[in-house]
């Protein structure tokens, strides 16, 4: 449920901060000014309860919630840990294991014991330490700047763990995803945690699209479409049309990722109630994300061709 200032704050703290639904105060990290443009345009609105509500009071409660969940205990540390851990393993390789140039990697991340290689997945924390080595200053900047703009206001409103379930189920199904669908490619980079937290935010805004502001709600779909087709466009690009040397690195868990972004991450980044158990696309995400994992390890330990 995302912010609509046309409703008022339905419960109030110890501190008498208004409660809102945690993707509320993630989407005013992004949309505040807008919002206040279009809301505040009508100083007087009438409330779900019928009564007459001041909106600048609306939007101050919610600042201020938001303000004090920016600053409590404990801060955003997972997605801060896992990119200072990927930042640090990309350094390893470039600096104490020099490459002929910092833009594209070689011989050093594809001999990594954490890439993700089809003639060794056996070894099977691959699946997962792939999302540590990246294959050049383009790849990780890239991916470290979308998962701190993404993950860090997602950590102030929602847990570290849940923030990490959602993050790392992307980066499992990214790589499961790709041992089937493009078995005899390698895999590298934090793509698929990135995209799965991307879904989540999609799936939020899909679900509550009724509950937002019309010309905000497609804003925000439109720019995570548009987005995500770019990328997938220059991942197609180098993966099946790109003449660079090199082993073809795997673009299929940009899709995994996203998948299990918007099923995972509606299981976690949901609001937690009795309405909530009954809502068969609650289940339907935890049924469906548990069925792919138990078909891919089928696939990988009996059917794969590698």
């Amino acid at each position: 449920m995302t912010l609509a200032l046309r409703q008022p704050p339905l419960w109030w703290d110890k501190q008498g901060f208004a409660q809102f639904h945690a993707a509320q105060c993630f989407d005013l990290t992004f949309c505040f000014l807008l919002e206040q443009r279009l809301e505040l345009k009508r100083k007087i609105t009438t409330g779900a309860d019928g009564k007459r509500v001041d909106n600048k009071r609306l939007l101050l409660d919610a600042w201020r919630e938001f303000l004090r969940r920016a600053t409590s205990w404990p801060p955003p540390f997972f997605i801060m840990l896992v990119t200072v851990a990927e930042l640090a393993v990309f350094i390893y390789y470039a600096v104490w294991k020099p490459q002929k140039q910092w833009v594209t990697l070689e011989n050093g991340i594809w001999d990594s014991p954490l890439t993700y290689q089809p003639e060794r997945r056996e070894e099977a924390w691959r699946f997962l330490s792939y999302m540590f080595v990246h294959a050049g200053v383009e790849h990780i900047v890239g991916n470290l700047v979308m998962q701190l703009i993404l993950g860090i206001p997602l950590e102030l409103v929602h847990k570290g763990f849940e923030v990490g379930m959602v993050y790392m189920a992307g980066v499992l199904a990214g790589s499961l995803c790709s041992s089937i669908f493009d078995p005899h490619s390698a895999l590298v980079g934090a793509s698929g945690g990135v995209y799965a937290l991307i879904g989540g935010y999609f799936m939020n805004a899909v679900v509550n699209f009724r509950e937002m502001i019309p010309l905000l709600g497609v804003f925000r779909i439109l720019a995570i479409v548009i987005f995500v087709g770019i990328d997938f466009g220059f991942a197609f690009y180098r993966r099946f049309v790109s003449d660079e040397a090199g082993l073809k690195v795997s673009f299929v868990a940009h899709f995994g990722g996203i998948v299990a972004g918007m099923t995972i991450g509606y299981v976690f980044f949901s609001a937690y109630n009795k309405k909530l158990l009954k809502d068969p696309r609650f289940w339907l995400c935890i049924v469906g994300y548990i069925v792919f994992l138990v078909v891919a390890v089928i696939f990988n330990v009996f059917l794969t061709p590698v």
